[in-house]
């Protein structure tokens, strides 16, 4: 059984402009879409607004009226849509994300500095999913895809380059018929000095991190030999290089570990970074 795209949804145009942006990424994929919205049944204390049946009526005519309106401009595209009455919607979108191949959630456009406005349910998610998390940024109520096709991804590792994210990375340029830039940061250790022979140390440390990069994206250079591959090797924080490179791409993927303790509730400070200030989708992706 294929395992669906899904995206939450809310009314709101931000989550709209996403549900838009993971219709197309389905298609790419070809793999069906899936509509999730949610909202509690709880017992009235008081004076309430809407009361449930009002609730469940708007509810069961968003999912509808989306799903008329994604099949109208794609029709080829297979969608789905679940309505949820129980649990917060950062736990209904959990368990969804158990059995997606991946989740899309919008957001409103940029906070005070600059980066993608998260809130609470967009933190949970991509600290707490099981799988791949694409935040989608709106641009004049449309997906802000970047102005080019190019997906970035930061590589960090060489022992263990973590290969779920690189296999989503390569993935993601393939369904695009796009280049895949792999981005690898580096720094030197505070104190360092020239060797006896007179070797810079920072032409050295940058001809090693370049030779173990090509040697680390090998095997999916072998395994989607479609994809043209650009590598870039750059001094400076992982975040901040990541960023410029991905100006004007197409989808930035960033990786997240597992086995961050789980109080935290956090991304790592590179995706942190990415998801401040790129201006393309980010895809945040859970790796050992």
């Amino acid at each position: 059984m294929l395992r669906p795209v899904t995206v939450g949804i809310d009314g709101s145009p931000e989550s709209l402009a996403a549900a838009d942006w993971a219709a197309r990424e389905a298609l790419r994929r070809r793999l069906p879409l899936r509509l999730v919205h949610s909202w509690n049944a709880r017992p009235q204390i008081g004076p309430s607004v809407q009361d449930e049946e009002t609730r469940e009526h708007w509810s069961g005519r968003l999912l509808r009226e989306t799903a008329a309106a994604l099949r109208e401009c794609y029709p080829e595209l297979a969608v789905d849509s679940v309505e949820e009455t129980e649990g917060a919607a950062a736990t209904v979108l959990l368990a969804q994300s158990e059995e997606s191949e991946l989740l899309v959630l919008g957001s409103h456009g940029y906070g005070a500095v600059a980066g993608f406005m998260l809130g609470s349910l967009g933190s949970q998610l991509l600290a707490r999913a099981a799988g791949p998390v694409v935040m989608v940024r709106t641009d004049g109520g449309r997906p802000a895809d970047g102005a080019g096709n190019e997906v970035v991804v930061g590589v960090k590792g060489y022992q263990d380059p973590a290969p779920a994210l690189l296999d989503f990375a390569f993935t993601a340029a393939a369904v695009r018929g796009a280049a895949l830039r792999a981005v690898r940061a580096w720094s030197l250790p505070p104190v360092y000095g020239y060797g006896a022979v007179g070797l810079d140390p920072v032409d050295g440390q940058e001809e090693s991190e370049r030779a173990a990069l090509t040697e680390a994206l090998a095997p999916w250079r072998e395994k989607y030999p479609q994809v043209e591959v650009v590598e870039q090797v750059e001094s400076g924080a992982r975040g901040e290089v990541l960023v410029r490179a991905a100006a004007g791409a197409g989808l930035l993927v960033v990786g997240r570990r597992v086995r961050r303790p789980a109080l935290t509730m956090r991304v790592g400070p590179v995706a942190h970074a990415a998801l401040h200030f790129a201006h393309c989708p980010v895809a945040v992706v859970p790796h050992d």
